[in-house]
């Protein structure tokens, strides 16, 4: 019976390294996608390099020829340590050096070297219990059921509920937990002597942790702040996304993912050009559709237009609609947009909405969404989505999106106009100087064929009569929809169209002159 106790115990110590492993590889790789950048890529290197380290760490393992309850022991109370500060370093990091990319991938590798350690040592402590079979599949078995439940609490309590400041404490505790009731089920295995100097240890790592824990928000709340030049005032990692919000003054900025959204001193510059040239050109404007935009400031210019009867708004992130509702300085900034009764949220992927919405269609859809920084954001930038989105648009239908920027990613923006233009839209590219972001652009685009040229007379001629703006005017159009002579596009005719099956887009994107922004 007691033997059987043994092999229980080491079972239950393997299925929670397993939950501990997994999430650990998952916080690397949330913590590289928002400092470095491009998560497809994160994911894939963090994920990928940690596996291999585990595989070196299992070969290692063969070098440990004795006293297998020992190293176990050290490298729980180790790996407890390393997990449960991994927020913590990355952060500090960030505040004082350029370097903290080389931290994250060298904790990934010390990571999954010591978790690659793990099995084995178990396998071979545990053989003592069970024969080669049942010893095998059964540690494997518990370790692959704890990466399971690793998977889903990181998913639906540690990223949305705890975050990064607290989810790495609750892996140190598992891990230093394990630690714990190992070394009391086992400490007959240890050499002589080493009780005493274990229980210092396992002492000192609860205290080390509860300490941590304790400093680890103004420790986190101090490496944010290094990232920004003004003062964070609001700062929140949903399911999806890192909002920040910093303010100077009476003026505040809007992040997502450390990525500038806006600038509340300039945002009119970007709103309005997003908004009341394509609801000006639509000869009745009354339903709709706008793509991200939580923050309600497309909504606040939408209603500001008699003919609209209904605005459907399509926001992956609950967290940023609720900000842009319940936040003072965002909901005084959108005049309260978001409590229209005008506005149906939707909390949903865009091109799922899109796919699965069958019984509404839209005289204008606006697509406000993140850059197309990644395959999955470039996903909403495809052949495939200006076609749906056709499909969806009413008569006289028209679209907008937000294009980036024609001079820090010009084959991304050129890109963009020509795989709308794929889908058989007449297209209009406008761009403009914004103080906070630079020049940035937008691509208009008309479900009823007209002549490009005509389109752009059309537009450059609006008056915005009866339309209360702050900076848009007629002569803003003859800016917006004016590049000058096309120096910066001579070498941008060659590039594809982006499609779902061949992602061309995010790749024009990243390899802007980004360096001049």
């Amino acid at each position: 019976m007691a033997l059987k106790k043994d092999s229980s115990v080491l079972k239950a110590a393997i299925f929670a390294t397993g939950f501990s492993g997994i999430v650990a590889e998952y916080i690397l790789s949330t913590l590289a996608t928002y400092f470095i950048g491009n998560a497809v890529l994160q994911w894939t290197m963090i994920v990928s390099l940690m596996l291999f380290c585990m595989g070196l760490g299992s070969r290692l393992s063969k070098y440990i020829p004795r006293h297998l309850v020992w190293y176990f022991l050290l490298l729980e109370l180790f790996l407890s340590m390393l997990v449960a500060f991994s927020s913590l370093m990355v952060y500090s990091m960030a505040a004082v050096s350029a370097y903290y990319g080389l931290l994250i991938y060298g904790l990934s590798m010390l990571l999954g070297l010591l978790i690659g350690l793990e099995i084995p040592l178990v396998m071979r402590i545990n053989e003592t219990y069970e024969d080669l079979t049942t010893n095998v599949s059964a540690i494997l078995e518990k370790d692959y059921y704890g990466s399971l439940l690793g998977g889903m609490f990181f998913a639906f309590v540690g990223l949305p509920i705890l975050g990064l400041t607290y989810t790495p404490f609750v892996l140190g505790f598992v891990n230093l937990g394990v630690a714990i009731l190992v070394f009391f089920r086992f400490r007959s295995y240890l050499p002589s002597g080493e009780n005493i100097k274990l229980q210092s240890l396992l002492g000192a790592g609860v205290l080390f942790l509860i300490l941590g824990l304790y400093f680890s928000n103004p420790i986190i709340q101090w490496g944010e702040q290094s990232k920004y030049k003004d003062k964070v005032v609001f700062a929140e990692q949903s399911k999806y996304q890192k909002i920040v919000m910093t303010q100077w003054k009476d003026d505040f900025w809007l992040y997502l993912n450390g990525n500038l959204q806006f600038c509340s001193i300039d945002e009119v510059m970007y709103h309005e050009p997003l908004v009341h040239p394509i609801m000006q050109l639509h000869p009745m404007p009354q339903r709709v559709l706008v793509l991200g935009g939580g923050d309600g400031c497309a909504v606040r210019e939408l209603l500001k237009y008699s003919t609209i009867s209904q605005v459907d708004l399509v926001d992956l992130d609950p967290a940023m609609t609720q900000l842009g509702k319940e936040n003072q300085m965002l909901a005084s900034l959108n005049k309260g947009s978001m409590h229209s009764k005008k506005l149906q949220l939707f909390h949903q992927d865009a091109y799922r909405f899109l796919e699965e919405e069958r019984s509404r269609f839209y005289d204008i859809i606006i697509v406000d969404l993140p850059d197309p920084r990644s395959v999955e954001l470039g996903r909403m930038y495809s052949y495939e989505f200006y076609n749906i989105c056709k499909r969806k648009l009413r008569k006289n239908g028209m679209i907008i999106t937000q294009a980036g920027s024609p001079y820090y990613a010009t084959r991304a923006y050129r890109c963009i106009e020509k795989t709308m233009a794929s889908a058989g839209f007449t297209t209009l590219a406008m761009h403009n100087q914004i103080l906070s972001m630079g020049q940035w652009g937008w691509i208009l685009g008309s479900k009823t064929p007209i002549d490009k040229e005509q389109l752009k007379r059309k537009a450059q001629q609006l008056k915005f009569e009866g339309i209360e703006t702050k900076w848009l005017q007629t002569e803003s159009m003859q800016l917006l929809t004016s590049f000058g002579k096309h120096i910066i596009f001579e070498r941008t005719d060659s590039v594809a169209i982006n499609k779902i099956h061949d992602p061309v887009l995010h790749r024009y994107y990243l390899e802007g002159n980004w360096e001049l922004y």
